[in-house]
C-alpha cells in the first residue's frame, strides 16, 4: 500500500476505536463541562484577560488528557503489528491528523459552552475562533510527538511533563497574544505575525516528527 492509503486506513482505525469506546471523547467532554462550571461557581464575573487565560488553561489540560496517551495506551503486540503492515511516517501522520480532529472538536465544544456560561466579550469572534483552531492544531502536533518519545521510556508520565514544558510555553504565549488581539478587536493585520509564527511552528514540528519518528519506531 502507498503512504496515502496507509494513512487513510490507520485514521479510520483510530476513529472506529474511539467511536466504540468513546473514552477520550466522553472523558474530555466531562472534564471541560465540569471545569467550566467550577470556574463559573468560583468567579461568576471575569474580566476579559481572566476569561481568556481561564479558557486556555482549560483547553491545555484537555489536550494533555486527550493526546498524551496517543502512544502510551498502545500495547506492545499492537505496535508490533503496526510495524509489520505500515510505515512509521503513515502511523505518525495518522495519529497527528486524528488528534487534530479530536482537539478541534473539543476546542469548539469548549468555546461554545464557555461562551454560554461566561459573558463573551470577544471583539473579533472569527479571529478568536481562528486562534482556537490554531491552538488546537499546535497542541495536537506537539503532544503527539512528545507522547511518541515518552512512550519509549519507563517513567513516561514524568518524561512527558519535562519534554512538554519548554515547547508548549512559547506556543501558549503566541496563542494567548493572538486571542487577546481578537478580544480587544484590534485590526487583523496586527495578528498576522502571530498567525505566521504559529503556522511555521506547526510545520516544523510535523517535519521533525516525520524525520525522527522512524528512528523511535525502529527501537
Amino acid at each position: 500500500m502507498n503512504l496515502v492509503t496507509q494513512i487513510k486506513y490507520l485514521l479510520k482505525k483510530e476513529i472506529l476505536l474511539e467511536w466504540r469506546s468513546k473514552y477520550a471523547l466522553n472523558g474530555i467532554l466531562l472534564y471541560v463541562v465540569s471545569t467550566v462550571f467550577v470556574c463559573y461557581l468560583s468567579f461568576k464575573v471575569t474580566p476579559p484577560t481572566v476569561w481568556n487565560a481561564l479558557f486556555w488553561i482549560i483547553l491545555l489540560f484537555a489536550a494533555i488528557n486527550a493526546i498524551a496517551k496517543s502512544f502510551m495506551q498502545e500495547s506492545k503486540g499492537r505496535l508490533l503489528y503496526y510495524y509489520q503492515i505500515a510505515s512509521p511516517q503513515a502511523i505518525i501522520i495518522a495519529k497527528i491528523i486524528y488528534n487534530i480532529l479530536l482537539m478541534i472538536l473539543m476546542a469548539t465544544v469548549a468555546l461554545v459552552f464557555y461562551s454560554i456560561v461566561f459573558t463573551n466579550d470577544v471583539g473579533d469572534i472569527p479571529l478568536y475562533f481562528l486562534a482556537v483552531i490554531l491552538g488546537a492544531i499546535s497542541f495536537s502536533t506537539v503532544f503527539t510527538m512528545i507522547s511518541a518519545i515518552a512512550s519509549k521510556a519507563n517513567n513516561n508520565g514524568t518524561l512527558m511533563a519535562i519534554l512538554s514544558f519548554p515547547v508548549i510555553i512559547p506556543l501558549l504565549i503566541l496563542i494567548i497574544k493572538l486571542s487577546k488581539n481578537a478580544m480587544d478587536g484590534l485590526d487583523r493585520s496586527v495578528s498576522y505575525k502571530e498567525i505566521g509564527v504559529l503556522c511555521a511552528i506547526n510545520a516544523i514540528v510535523i517535519v521533525i516528527s516525520l524525520l525522527l519518528f522512524p528512528y523511535l519506531w525502529r527501537d
